[in-house]
C-alpha cells in the first residue's frame, strides 16, 4: 500500500501545481487594453549637463509638428511629439524637437524627407549620433531606433556631438521587427551617389514632395509598396534612380507593364496615369523590386545606372516577435514540460523511496513485516512432492504395489 499511497500524493502534488500554473496564466491571458505598456518619455530631464526647463509639449497630432507636411508624417506613421528647451549652467541653450513614429521605418523616412543636400552627413562610427544624423551649422538632425529628433543649439562647442550621443542613448527604442530597416534600400547603388539625395517614401503625399518620374498612381500604394529614390552622378549628367519594393515578383511585374505602357503613351490623357520624364527613361524588374532610371543622361548611362540594381532573396522573419499569442503559447508548451519532469521525478523519488524501505525492513526486521509466512500462503497441488513420495514408497502412477513376477 505504501506504492499507491506515494503515487497518490504525486498525483495530488501535480494537480496542485496544475491549478497554480493555470492560476498565474489566466491573468495573463485575459489581461485587458488597460494591462497595455504605456509608451515611454520621449526625452529625459536632463542629460550631460543640460536640464530641461519646465515640462515638454507634447502632442500627437501631426499638425502640430509641421502644419506644411502633416501627411507626409502620418504616412510615416507619426505618433507623438515632444518639444523641450536645455539649458546649461554657462548660459546656453538648447531646443529639441523629438517626434515617435510607429517603427524604424517610419523614423528613416522622416529622416530623409528633411535631409537637405547641404548638410554635413556623420560617417564615422565616433562621430555619428544615432543611427544616422547630420549637421547644418547649429542644428543636428538625428533619428535613433523610431524617435526623430532635430536639436538645435544657441551656441555650438566641441561637445555637442558627444552630449547629443548621450541624449540618442537615453531615447526609447522600438522592440521586435519594428527597429529593422526596410531591406531593399539596400540594394541601392554606392557609385555615383550625390550625397544626402536618398529619400524613403511610404505614401503619395511623401512621393509628391519629391517630383518623381512615376506618378503615385503608378506606384500604387494600396499594393503595399514602398519607394526610395536618389540622384547619381554620370558621365552625360546627373540622374534618378528609383526604386520601388512589392510584397511579390508577380505584382512588381504587373506594375512594371502598367509603367512602361503609361511611358510609351504618345499623348497623355485626362484621368490617366501617366510618366512624366525629362530625357532617357529605361526601367526593368528584379525579383519583386521596379528599378526605373531616369534622367537628362545619355542611354548608355542610364542603362548602366538601371543595370547597376540586382536582386537577390533573403529571408527575413517579418512577424512581430512580441506577439501576445505566440507568447502565451510557448509559456503553456513550458508549462506543459516542467510539469512532466516534476512527475516524472516525483516517480522516481517514490519508487526509490518504496524499494528502499522495503529493503530496509527486510534485513532489520526479517519475516516480520513483509514475506510473512501467514501472507505467502496460496492454493498449491504439490504435484512434485506427490512424485517424491510414490517413488520412494516403489509404488505405480497410482500408489498401488507393482504385481509380482510368477517366475
Amino acid at each position: 500500500m505504501s506504492f499507491f499511497r506515494s503515487v497518490g500524493i504525486a498525483v495530488c502534488l501535480a494537480c496542485l501545481l496544475l491549478g497554480a500554473v493555470a492560476a498565474k496564466s489566466k491573468p495573463a491571458a485575459q489581461a485587458p487594453a488597460r494591462a497595455a505598456e504605456q509608451a515611454p518619455a520621449l526625452l529625459p530631464e536632463q542629460f550631460e549637463g543640460w536640464q530641461m526647463q519646465g515640462a515638454p509639449r507634447i502632442s500627437t497630432d501631426a499638425a502640430v509638428a509641421d502644419p506644411a507636411n502633416a501627411a507626409v508624417l502620418k504616412e510615416y506613421g507619426f505618433s507623438d511629439l515632444a518639444f523641450a528647451t536645455y539649458t546649461r549652467e554657462d548660459g546656453r541653450t538648447l531646443k529639441i524637437r523629438a517626434a515617435r513614429f510607429a517603427d524604424a521605418s517610419g523614423a528613416f523616412g522622416a529622416y530623409t524627407f528633411y535631409l537637405q543636400p547641404e548638410m554635413t552627413a556623420e560617417r564615422t562610427k565616433e562621430d555619428k549620433i544615432g543611427d544616422q544624423s547630420a549637421v547644418l551649422g547649429q542644428r543636428v538632425l538625428f533619428y535613433r531606433g523610431h524617435v526623430l529628433v532635430d536639436a538645435q543649439f544657441s551656441q555650438e562647442s566641441a561637445m555637442s556631438g558627444a552630449q547629443l550621443r548621450v541624449l540618442a542613448g537615453a531615447l526609447p527604442r522600438p522592440s521586435g521587427n519594428s527597429a529593422n530597416l526596410p531591406t531593399f534600400i539596400e540594394f541601392m547603388p554606392h557609385r555615383g551617389y550625390v550625397e544626402n539625395t536618398q529619400k524613403y517614401v511610404m505614401g503619395p503625399a511623401a512621393l509628391a514632395a519629391q517630383a518623381p518620374a512615376v506618378s503615385a498612381d503608378l506606384v500604387d500604394f494600396d499594393a503595399s509598396s514602398e519607394v526610395t529614390l536618389a540622384r547619381y552622378n554620370t558621365s552625360s549628367g546627373e540622374a534618378t534612380l528609383i526604386l520601388i519594393s512589392y510584397p511579390t515578383p508577380q505584382l512588381a511585374a504587373g506594375h512594371l507593364l502598367r509603367i512602361d505602357a503609361a511611358h510609351h503613351m504618345a499623348q497623355p490623357q485626362p484621368g490617366v496615369a501617366s510618366v512624366e520624364s525629362a530625357g532617357t527613361f529605361f526601367s526593368k524588374r528584379t525579383g519583386p523590386i521596379v528599378v526605373i532610371a531616369s534622367g537628362p543622361v545619355s542611354e548608355s548611362d542610364a542603362k548602366a545606372l538601371r543595370d547597376m540594381v540586382n536582386y537577390e532573396a533573403r529571408v527575413t522573419w517579418n512577424q512581430a516577435s512580441d506577439n501576445a499569442e505566440v507568447r502565451d503559447l510557448y509559456k503553456l508548451i513550458l508549462n506543459i514540460v516542467v510539469l512532466s519532469g516534476i512527475l516524472a521525478g516525483l516517480a522516481v523519488v517514490a519508487g526509490v523511496a518504496f524499494g528502499g524501505i522495503r529493503i530496509l525492513m527486510k534485513r532489520w526486521y526479517p519475516d516480520r513485516v513483509f514475506d510473512r509466512p501467514e501472507q505467502m500462503e496460496f492454493i498449491s497441488l504439490r504435484l512434485t512432492e506427490t512424485v517424491v513420495k510414490g517413488a520412494s514408497q516403489g509404488g505405480t502412477d497410482e500408489g498401488r504395489p507393482a504385481p509380482q513376477n510368477p517366475a
